[in-house]
């Protein structure tokens, strides 16, 4: 990125660049920077530390080159204005949705799904209690980052998918009773959106940004009450699938197109 990516814009000569966290350090015009989270500001225990580090003199840097930041959610943008100074009017709020290939199809079986990396900011643990608790398995999908969350998760009998193709993973969630998602800290909440779309009920933690996501369409539960709020979830499935697939029709990425678009506009005006 330091050398090769500036010689190949150079050549290309774009009126304009879009990048995701970092900007190479010569540009040869004005640059758009999307920005999905600060957690490795706010808890330095998510990352590894080579990892944090380049993250934390990265990011901030190239979020005062670029004309303008887009986050993808308000909790993002609030964070970016607390943590770096940024102006409020320098960062546009571009949300994400889920892709139109999340959409409601069968039955329900007789599991709960956890969709994610295996880390601990996710809290799978969590998650594995409440399938117990409420009588139902637990499915998890998603890379295993951390051995020992993943051992721990299949002696609570949850059964570990890892990486799944994207037709799979659409008929996990419309085969799934529920959505757990634990997680203590999210910049979006895409897995929200997609099982939302499926008409897949959600119980999640009270995490500012998934609240952006579904609003009153989603149970919130502390890890403590996640069992709990399972079981009342699943004692009324009906009325959460119809409350989050119509959450989940406020969602757009043609919304979400338009208003980047009117950012690259707006730049190069």
């Amino acid at each position: 990125m330091a050398v090769r990516l500036p010689l190949l814009l150079r050549r290309l000569q774009p009126q304009l660049v879009h990048f995701v966290h970092a900007l190479p350090p010569a540009l040869p015009c004005p640059a758009v920077l999307t920005v999905q989270d600060l957690s490795f500001e706010r808890d330095a225990s998510l990352m590894g530390r080579r990892e944090t580090t380049i993250f934390r003199l990265t990011v901030p840097r190239a979020t005062r080159r670029a004309r303008r930041v887009l986050a993808i959610s308000q909790r993002t943008k609030a964070d970016l204005v607390e943590l770096y100074g940024l102006a409020p009017e320098h960062v546009v709020v571009t949300p994400l949705a889920a892709d139109p290939v999340f959409r409601p199809g069968g039955e329900p079986g007789d599991y709960v799904l956890l969709v994610g990396s295996i880390e601990a900011r996710k809290r799978p643990l969590v998650a594995a209690d409440a399938a117990r608790a409420a009588g139902r398995r637990l499915v998890v999908v998603g890379p295993q980052r951390d051995a020992a969350l993943a051992s721990a998760l299949r002696e609570r009998g949850a059964e570990l998918r890892g990486f799944v193709p994207k037709d799979e993973l659409v008929g996990l969630y419309q085969g799934a009773a529920a959505l757990l998602l634990p997680t203590r800290y999210e910049g979006f909440g895409l897995t929200a959106a997609e099982a939302m779309a499926c008409g897949t009920p959600v119980v999640a933690a009270p995490d500012p940004a998934v609240r952006e996501v579904g609003a009153d369409a989603i149970a919130y539960a502390e890890p403590a009450f996640f069992g709990d709020v399972l079981r009342d979830v699943l004692a009324d499935r009906a009325h959460w699938s119809l409350a989050g697939l119509e959450r989940s029709r406020t969602l757009s990425w043609s919304r979400t197109a338009a208003a980047t678009a009117a950012v690259y506009r707006d730049v190069l005006s």
